[in-house]
């Protein structure tokens, strides 16, 4: 991995620290990425939004404006014999980070543009150590070739493992797929959006994931709609007409176009709660007639919304509540999260 001075603390690379820097010397061509600062901040200016957090695009404004180095694209072909050869010159190969970032764009066709102009500009998703190539470099690298900008960059921190840096070297590597076989792929889901935080740095810990997996899953979503379909049951003999509400709320569609997924779920736990003590408070099973119909009609309309709002973060959980809710007889289903121990 190649690192600039600037990109270096106290010598080191501060993503890993236990490595010694080598100083390596060979003929490279170069990217004039000095040209770029005026258009850069341009860009910037123009786009307040354009990096979120708002920390890491003051870290780039900053980075920017304290002047940009020209910066090398490609390798000696002796030395790395499988790259890409740069055009007219067999001697040299494209440097893995200037060609890897051309990605974004090839898969969509560039330069045939035939679904290009479709796609482009789009959204990007980085971690805080591609804060420079992606919305620097790559940027930089777009205006040379006379191409749009990206529209946004969302910038994510790293995750942890009981504490611990992840890494080969402490064997204490997390296997998504072997947790998604244990609990399911929208329990897994759920835990990474909602206790990573969506900017910083989080921590993964199956202690951790069963307590969430249980007081949410399992005791919250999973228990309120089993709860509501038993009520629902051969309600006077007739389905229960459902008014659907509008959940467009500000709040909701701000933490999602901010990318603040964990408080996007905060909100919609709120509601799950909400409707568990309105179905507490009115004690529904105590209740008949019309009196048990208008209870009833209120806590599914509201089981549904949920399962809208929810529908990005839960696919496969919320079609299976959907399907239920919106069939023309509610019947109980098994368990949407059993619980673990």
């Amino acid at each position: 991995m190649e690192k600039t001075d600037s990109e270096l603390g106290n010598g080191r690379c501060p993503i890993h620290p236990n490595i010694s820097i080598d100083v390596i010397e060979e003929e490279n061509y170069f990217f004039r990425f000095s040209r770029y600062q005026k258009p850069l901040l341009d860009y910037y200016k123009q786009n307040p939004q354009f990096i979120i957090p708002l920390n890491r695009f003051r870290e780039i404004i900053n980075f920017v404006k304290n002047g940009l180095e020209d910066f090398s694209v490609s390798r000696l072909k002796s030395k790395m014999p499988w790259g890409i050869d740069v055009p007219d010159d067999p001697e040299h190969v494209m440097y893995v980070w200037f060609d890897a970032l051309i990605f974004y764009i090839s898969s969509i066709g560039w330069p045939e543009k035939i679904d290009f102009d479709g796609y482009w500009p789009g959204i990007q998703v980085a971690g805080k150590d591609n804060l420079r190539q992606q919305s620097a470099i790559w940027q930089a690298m777009l205006i040379s070739a006379g191409l749009p900008n990206s529209k946004q960059i969302y910038i994510h921190g790293f995750i942890s493992a009981d504490g611990q840096k992840i890494s080969k070297s402490l064997g204490n590597i997390i296997d998504p797929y072997a947790l998604v076989k244990k609990y399911g792929i929208d329990a897994v889901r759920y835990y990474l959006l909602r206790e990573i935080p969506s900017y910083d740095d989080g921590d993964f810990s199956e202690r951790r994931f069963k307590e969430l997996y249980n007081a949410d899953l399992a005791n919250g979503l999973g228990n309120l709609v089993a709860r509501i379909a038993k009520l629902a049951t051969n309600v006077n003999g007739k389905r229960i007409t459902v008014k659907f509400s509008d959940v467009n709320t500000k709040e909701f569609s701000q933490s999602l176009d901010e990318f603040r997924f964990n408080d996007t779920l905060e909100i919609i736990w709120k509601k799950i709660k909400s409707t568990d003590q309105y179905v507490n408070d009115k004690q529904p099973w105590k209740l008949t007639g019309e009196r048990f119909n208008t209870v009833l009609q209120k806590a599914i309309s509201d089981i549904i919304e949920i399962a809208t709002l929810l529908q990005p973060f839960l696919p496969d959980a919320t079609q299976k509540i959907l399907d239920q809710f919106k069939s023309p007889t509610i019947t109980p289903k098994p368990p949407l999260f059993p619980r673990i121990t």
